[in-house]
């Protein structure tokens, strides 16, 4: 609880009064944090900093570690496979995106957070969705299963252009 504290304490500059009153865990500092775009995969230095101030050399020193395996600085885009079918599938699928997003079953919490994150984007929203079931599945992601989804939301018109 000291350390929540200290940590809210040191973003009262970046977070409002009120929003710092409603976080009751770490999670719920760390998602307005990530909401806010103050910390990302590529952009660790704010999370440094916060854990230098509270003491938290162990945490520090993992934030380090991680940076150095390369998942910080890692590209988020990654040519594959997959790109071409995503940008058909973006597109070309209007307001039921979020229809197919559930069929690939990601779940809620992480299409909150997405939303969350690109407010007034729907396209980046449902692009970013995408490529977190793509993230999720690894290399179980399928452009079979990407069909299979759409034609299970009768998007059969979509499911036909990415099989071209």
């Amino acid at each position: 609880d000291a350390e929540l504290d200290s940590l809210k304490f040191l973003c009262r500059r970046e977070i409002s009064k009120r929003r710092l009153e409603s976080v009751r865990s770490g999670r719920d500092l760390f998602g307005i944090l990530l909401e806010q775009q103050l910390i990302a995969s590529d952009k660790v230095s704010f999370l440094e900093e916060l854990f230098k101030n509270i003491k938290r050399e162990d945490l520090v020193s993992q934030l380090k570690q991680f940076e150095e395996e390369g998942e910080v600085n890692a590209p988020d885009d990654p040519p594959n496979a997959h790109e071409k079918p995503i940008e058909v599938i973006c597109d070309n699928v209007g307001k039921d995106w979020k229809m197919l997003v559930r069929k690939l079953d990601i779940s809620e919490v992480k299409l909150e957070r997405i939303v969350a994150a690109n407010p007034h984007n729907l396209r980046e929203q449902f692009h970013q969705s995408l490529r977190e079931w793509q993230k999720w599945k690894g290399r179980d992601a399928k452009v079979a299963d990407l069909i299979k989804a759409l034609r299970g939301c009768n998007m059969n018109l979509v499911a036909d252009k990415v099989e071209q």
